[in-house]
């Protein structure tokens, strides 16, 4: 029984890092790395960010990936896993706050008229514009899973106005929580600021169409911290050039890295960062270590997705 650190990606943190962390909580466990990783047969979960599949072919014995963060929806229908591989994420608190500061600092930006300072200092212009109250600004966060709660929670303890809405029933204190594809559209047209934590699953790509983007409030912001493919993103430049939308800042889009060509480089009304919100891991090392451990045990795995449902 072995652990297969194969992040598949080179601008985060390294395979080595990764089972340097695990392997100091679990120091009796075999951890290997995508660069050595000895007899594949000896392999039976692995920790991905992105699934190579060339070298998940090679792994017979395969019986657990686990996602090193929470979207998983490259995972649930790879081709390369057969439907015995079961597959599990990780829901750490410091990524989830790091996003949550992400949306607060973007939507503080705009509340307190940063870029029009920036400009007005850039003409030496000595001008006051009033700031927008927090508490009579309405934020909306679209999903209020273990992320969208938290950035919920921040932004109501930021004294915002909060509404929260979700596919299925939920409740947290303080935010008005909404839930079901009919809610959605009438949401949307009360909120100053939106921000989309959502999965990607067979319900959420492509939500945020044009008809659901013209009903969105005069004026007001999209903060997408979710992922790409939730968002039809010409339907979002229309919307910027003709309205309701004025402004939108997107960490994730349908293609990343964004191609240099792409529109949404250079229109005025976005901002762009590239899958920057949620960094680090904090302790969830100890997660993967604890699933390695129940694996060897044949005992439940944490966070174990549903690979029919997508989550």
């Amino acid at each position: 029984m072995a652990l297969l650190i194969a992040t598949g990606v080179t601008d985060w943190i390294s395979d080595e890092e990764i089972r340097n962390d695990v392997q100091a909580v679990a120091p009796d466990a075999d951890i290997r790395i995508a660069a050595d990783p000895g007899n594949p047969d000896d392999i039976t979960m692995m920790a991905v960010v992105r699934l190579s599949t060339s070298l998940a072919g090679r792994l017979k014995n395969l019986q657990l990936v686990q996602k090193l963060g929470a979207g998983v929806e490259t995972l649930v229908d790879h081709p390369a896993l057969g439907p015995h591989v079961r597959v599990a994420r990780l829901k750490p608190d410091a990524p989830a706050h790091e996003i949550a500061e992400y949306c607060l600092a973007y939507i503080l930006w705009r509340q307190r008229n940063m870029a029009r300072h920036a400009q007005a200092q850039a003409r030496r212009d000595w001008h006051a514009i009033a700031p927008r109250q927090a508490d009579q600004t309405t934020v909306g966060v679209l999903g209020l899973g273990h992320i969208g709660g938290q950035v919920a929670r921040s932004l109501r303890d930021a004294r915002f106005r909060v509404l929260g809405w979700s596919r299925t029933p939920r409740r947290i204190d303080g935010v008005e929580c909404l839930s079901g594809a009919q809610a959605l559209p009438a949401m949307l047209g009360r909120c100053d600021h939106v921000a989309a934590i959502l999965p990607s699953t067979q319900d959420t790509r492509g939500l945020l169409d044009a008809g659901l983007l013209a009903r969105m409030k005069p004026g007001a912001m999209l903060i997408n911290a979710g992922r790409g493919d939730l968002i039809d993103e010409a339907a979002l430049i229309a919307c910027l050039d003709d309205g309701p939308l004025a402004h939108a800042v997107l960490d994730v889009v349908r293609r990343e890295p964004l191609p240099p060509d792409d529109p949404l480089w250079a229109h005025p009304g976005v901002t762009i960062t590239p899958h920057v919100s949620g960094w680090h891991l904090g302790d969830a090392m100890r997660d993967v270590a604890e699933n390695y451990r129940r694996l060897g045990a044949g005992a439940a795995v944490l966070h174990e997705v549903d690979r029919a449902r997508g989550y």
